[in-house]
């Protein structure tokens, strides 16, 4: 879902019942890991920043959630930490929120804050 919503806080509430607990503790994560980073609305979706260069968003897809990481050697990291989900180059694709490891997200996060990589 690439919404019309002008900031976070807005979107959040454009999400479907069903998804939004995931959402809401996919965006907690993101606020907890991510603290340096400015949060922002970018190409219809949550994003976080760090000196202007966009590293992690999120959405509400209409076959699925996604989370962009815009490190790419992040993503390859954790590609065997996450069988439950399609993995392209940057964006990973849960297509059920049960399919959500968020004790492995985090540690993404994390990682992608540590990563001395360049955002794509």
């Amino acid at each position: 879902m690439i919404g019309k919503a002008k900031d976070v806080a807005s979107y959040m509430e454009e999400i479907s019942a069903e998804r939004r607990p995931a959402i809401e503790k996919l965006r907690r994560l993101c606020r907890r890991n991510l603290k340096s980073y400015e949060e922002s609305m970018e190409y219809g979706m949550p994003c976080y920043k760090q000196d202007g260069a966009l590293v992690i968003a999120f959405a509400s897809q209409k076959q699925y959630i996604a989370l962009y990481v815009g490190k790419k050697d992040v993503v390859d990291e954790f590609r065997g930490a996450l069988p439950a989900s399609s993995i392209g180059k940057g964006c990973i694709r849960f297509t059920k929120t049960e399919q959500m490891d968020f004790a492995v997200i985090e540690q993404l996060l994390d990682r992608a804050v540590e990563s001395k990589s360049v955002p794509c």
